[in-house]
């Protein structure tokens, strides 16, 4: 049997640092294996308080960003689970595939364009030569299970976006450009290289599609690959950790004239976040043609009839939501310890802010719950915690990303004051409680990555 490949100091630094995320993970609340009392199940993972939070924050971060703030972009939310002839008209039912290999030792089976050399990654040993493997989850619909009951999960959201495309057309009233937003689960039956919450068979998909007439392509092409990079720049990733890379002529779909992703460097190297694809006519021809719907525009103006060209920005919030956790990531020296902290933005964090009364007696617990039931009243997601001494209970909401941690002390009760403890800077300040909604929310509108 072939040996394993060594890991290089610099794999093995990376190793130790996943390692250290899976541990936060499951320590604080953010991510579990799934059915991990019957032992889990390969690649499927449970998501905890703080990572559902996490999740909802990136989730309704993504939508504020792609459709709130705009009059041309509007939502939709399909079925997971669609009439068989689209995926078959779509290609997904015959094209939809990666090559694998299986390793003849221990069996696990891998994508062969993910392995750097041909020998198994986990025992070293020898592989079987790559063939096809079909991504579709298949299932039955309806009592009797045959070949007219079969059916699939969707493998991506943006199919159901193209069979909308005139019923939202003619009820929004839009005209092109235009764009429809979705964000909803998908299922792909991939083979996973084990990175976490990076590739798992089940996740939620960001898409969107912007409909354009086409020889407006490229200038809207150009548009949404900057503003994609630019929302997570301004949610605090590390620039330094992000680049947009054009696909080469030979990764290109046959449909498509240009395709780039933004791309994080994380510990195990260059991954994509982020697609940014022109899809052209490709799918909304593909399935008139084989719908016999027109699924066009016509231009009351200029008398124009033609079929929009599609942008496509599409990512997932799993992986969005581990990359600003492992970038948020920080250990920090003290004089005395290690200081554990996540350095989300304020907008995503999944706890804005934890209120303390300093001691559990004279009041305090009483008017600490005041106070968290009066930042309640603005949508953000407080924590009370009354346990353990304060700079415990400080390093406790370090970990779990909090941006600000209010004190209530003996001086609160007199003049109705608080300490807001700032997570990046720990810095302290006193404010008056009936200033402290509008001090957060100017600190959340002017946070900057320290």
């Amino acid at each position: 049997m072939a040996k394993k490949p060594k890991l290089t100091p610099e794999q093995k630094e990376a190793q130790e640092f996943m390692e250290k995320i899976v541990s936060l993970c499951k320590r604080k609340g953010f991510v579990f294996q799934a059915s991990e009392i019957y032992g889990g199940m390969a690649n499927t993972y449970d998501y905890g308080p703080l990572g559902v939070e996490l999740l909802r924050n990136v989730r309704e971060a993504w939508w504020k960003r792609t459709v709130i703030a705009r009059e041309n972009v509007v939502g939709l939310d399909s079925a997971i689970i669609q009439n068989p002839k689209v995926w078959e008209t779509s290609g997904h039912v015959g094209g939809f595939s990666d090559p694998m290999k299986d390793c003849k030792e221990c069996k696990a089976r891998h994508r062969a364009d993910h392995l750097e050399a041909d020998v198994c990654p986990i025992c070293g040993g020898e592989l079987t030569e790559a063939r096809e493997f079909n991504l579709m989850f298949q299932t039955n619909v309806g009592a009797l299970e045959g070949s007219s009951s079969v059916a699939y999960l969707r493998p991506e959201t943006a199919q159901g976006i193209f069979l909308n495309y005139l019923n939202v057309q003619n009820s929004a009233r839009l005209k092109p450009p235009f764009g429809i937003a979705q964000v909803g689960k998908s299922f792909r039956n991939e083979i996973t290289p084990g990175n976490f919450v990076f590739r798992t068979r089940e996740f939620e998909q960001a898409e969107m599609e912007f409909f354009c007439p086409p020889d407006e392509e490229a200038k809207w092409y150009e548009y949404w690959k900057q503003e994609r990079f630019n929302w997570y720049v301004e949610l605090g990733v590390d620039p330094d950790k992000l680049r947009m890379r054009d696909h080469a002529a030979d990764e290109l779909a046959h449909y498509s004239t240009a395709c780039a992703d933004v791309e994080y460097l994380y510990p195990f190297g260059w991954g994509e976040l982020e697609g940014i694809a022109c899809r052209t006519d490709f799918d909304l021809k593909r399935h008139s043609e084989a719908s016999n719907a027109k699924l066009m525009y016509f231009d009351p103006q200029t008398k124009e009839k033609y079929t929009p060209y599609v942008i496509e920005p599409a990512g997932g919030i799993n992986r969005m939501a581990l990359t600003f956790l492992i970038d948020a990531y920080e250990e920090e020296q003290l004089e005395k310890d290690t200081r554990i902290v996540l350095k989300f933005h304020p907008e995503i964090a999944p706890v804005t802010c934890a209120v303390f009364p300093l001691v559990k007696k004279n009041g305090m617990p009483e008017k600490a719950h005041e106070v968290e039931s009066l930042l309640r009243t603005t949508g953000w997601n407080t924590f009370y915690d009354q346990k353990g001494a304060i700079g415990r209970r400080y390093r406790r909401q370090d970990e779990d990303g909090t941006p600000f941690c209010i004190t209530i002390d003996g001086d609160t009760l007199e003049n109705n004051q608080v300490t807001v403890r700032h997570r990046d800077s720990m810095e302290q300040e006193t404010v008056e409680i009936a200033h402290l909604i509008g001090y957060i929310a100017n600190a959340i509108q002017n946070w900057k990555r320290s």
